[in-house]
């Protein structure tokens, strides 16, 4: 029996190579004795936010680059980014913007997102088409900021002037100020593409400050003064601005979507597609016999363009079983959508304790699943 192993990371746990590690462990020990040979595949999977790196950097064999940036308030802070040679000479660099502009490095501290900037995700990009890069792949899941990609800009060599014709770096905070933007001479981008899953446009109620703005620290009083700031961005940028603010994906990451576009001349695209491209997933799973995904947590957003929900729908094209093995799940509906689905989560504990027990309690339901996967295999 061949089982091809994809879940995503269990987050604030497990990565996505230590679930399937546990999950594999778990289904050799309780797997029956006259279910013939277990063979496992383990392939980690990942859509467009955190993980993304490390895991095409661990599945196509690639290394870090590491460097200094500023976090989204102008902290120092170490950061890297994935290295990916090819036979021809040229490299894939797979950024992350929340390994310098993430929400997460502000935990503890007070939110500003007044000030919150994307510069060092701009570091991250200009270190890596300083180094060569060919091609360069953005993940930009899990953003602290809400600065239209203006800090990206800043970082790359774009100018802002305001009416005095002064140069001004105090971006985002300065945006409603400038009057002129300038790009860089000679600089010579290499392809971008987007890992975004996400499709509100960059303005608007359905755009990044109403809907993802209160979770950075916009308080309800503050939405008119980050719209306007994002609009005369817009505005300066003209035709392209306005096209590119109108576009799916424009408002993800607090609108480096759309800051992405107009300053980096990148692609938009969704991020599973494009991880499931780099691992050659539609081959793993035209080898097995029965495919297992899984993620902390299952529930409505799973169904919202997430990595273990595109597993399970190119498996079920291709004709085959799925199974899920998750952290907790919402809704028993969810079988419907995903297969037998088997949780470690225990309602008696606290959270913090299954967390630190994530990879015993993973082995343990993989074990106990194991003879209905191997029925449902043969099936």
């Amino acid at each position: 029996m061949r089982i091809l192993i994809a879940p995503d990371k269990f987050k604030g746990s497990l990565t996505g190579g230590e679930v399937a590690a546990a999950i594999e462990a778990g289904l050799r020990a309780g797997w029956p004795d006259d279910a013939g040979e277990l063979v496992c595949v383990s392939c980690p999977i990942a859509d467009g936010g955190d993980g993304l790196a490390e895991t095409l950097v661990k599945a196509l064999g690639g290394t870090w680059r590491e460097l200094v940036v500023n976090d989204p308030l102008g902290e120092r802070i170490p950061a890297r980014y994935g290295w990916i040679e090819d036979s021809g000479g040229g490299a894939l660099a797979i950024i992350e913007m929340a390994a310098a502009s993430g929400l997460a490095l502000l935990a503890g501290r007070s939110l500003d997102p007044a000030r919150a900037s994307t510069f060092g995700t701009g570091e991250l990009l200009r270190h890596a088409v300083d180094s060569g890069a060919k091609e360069i792949l953005l993940g930009i899941g899990g953003s602290g900021t809400n600065d239209g990609g203006s800090g990206v800009a800043l970082a790359m060599g774009f100018r802002f002037f305001d009416a005095e014709g002064r140069e001004r770096m105090d971006l985002p905070k300065a945006l409603r100020d400038i009057v002129r933007i300038v790009p860089p001479t000679g600089l010579r981008l290499p392809s971008v593409t987007v890992a975004c899953d996400v499709t509100n446009p960059l303005l608007g109620p359905d755009g990044c400050t109403r809907i993802y703005g209160p979770q950075k620290g916009i308080r309800s009083e503050e939405i008119p003064l980050h719209e306007e700031r994002l609009a005369h961005l817009v505005e300066l940028l003209g035709t392209p601005g306005e096209t590119a603010a109108r576009l799916a994906g424009a408002g993800a990451a607090g609108g480096l979507g759309f800051g992405a576009m107009v300053f980096l001349d990148a692609v938009l695209a969704p991020g599973f597609e494009l991880v499931a491209d780099y691992l050659g997933l539609g081959s793993l799973i035209a080898g097995a016999d029965l495919v297992i995904s899984g993620e902390g947590r299952l529930d409505a957003q799973s169904l919202c363009g997430k990595g273990p929900h595109g597993v399970v729908q190119m498996a079920r094209r291709a004709g085959k079983a799925t199974a899920m093995i998750c952290g907790s799940y919402d809704g028993e509906s969810l079988i419907d959508d995903f297969g037998p689905i088997w949780a470690i989560r225990r309602p008696d504990r606290p959270l913090d304790e299954d967390l630190a027990e994530a990879t015993s309690l993973i082995q343990i339901q993989a074990a106990a699943a194991a003879p209905s996967l191997a029925r449902l295999s043969r099936a």
